[in-house]
């Protein structure tokens, strides 16, 4: 199972993370986050990353001028997509992106085409709320495009086993406070994640 540890803030987390067993390092380009980064910063620490490791870029009811702009400036390799209003035209991105499903109720993951998704809890803010969705929604779906976050630990990865999720997406559940991992909480979190089939 594919493993995204997101707000990431500082090089040394990053580094931990990938030594933990990260496959993909999220950085936060929403100026309200606590786990907010500038484009510049971002640089900087992806800049100094071994080979192998996908950066990825969340963004929230940005345009496609600013999504194209901050990879461009930051390097970022993929973009996380937050679009709640439904305004974004894709065609004009010139990164590759993932669409992020708030999902309210079950109703939120029927009629979606055979992309993959990054599925999150809707909570009134964005992003590192720890809120989880309903396990059961997934029941008799095809979760192997599906990445799941929201509300992930260590602890209760466990409970996922049996649905086929593509990957899990942590943030808070990782965190000594908010914008500032733990390394033995990331070690931990891999380590589940990598025994989940």
């Amino acid at each position: 199972m594919k493993v995204k540890i997101c707000g990431i803030t500082n090089f040394q987390d990053a580094l931990d993370a990938i030594n933990a067993g990260a496959n993909a390092l999220g950085f936060v380009f929403y100026a309200d986050s606590p786990r907010y980064i500038t484009p510049l910063k971002a640089r900087e620490i992806v800049e100094k990353l071994p080979p192998f490791v996908q950066t990825v870029g969340l963004f929230v009811n940005e345009n496609e001028n600013f999504i194209n702009e901050v990879c461009h400036e930051s390097k970022m390799q993929l973009a996380q997509i937050i679009d709640d209003n439904e305004l974004l035209n894709y065609e004009l991105l010139e990164v590759k992106f993932i669409k992020v499903i708030r999902v309210k109720s079950q109703k939120d993951l029927k009629n979606l085409n055979n992309d993959y998704y990054l599925l999150d809890a809707f909570v009134d803010g964005f992003g590192g709320a720890g809120k989880r969705i309903a396990l059961e929604w997934f029941e008799n779906f095809d979760c192997s495009k599906f990445i799941l976050a929201g509300g992930l630990t260590a602890s209760n990865l466990k409970e996922i086993r049996n649905y086929g999720f593509y990957g899990v997406d942590v943030s808070s559940g990782v965190e000594e406070s908010k914008g500032k991992k733990s390394k033995q909480k990331m070690i931990d979190f891999v380590k589940e994640a990598n025994e989940i089939k």
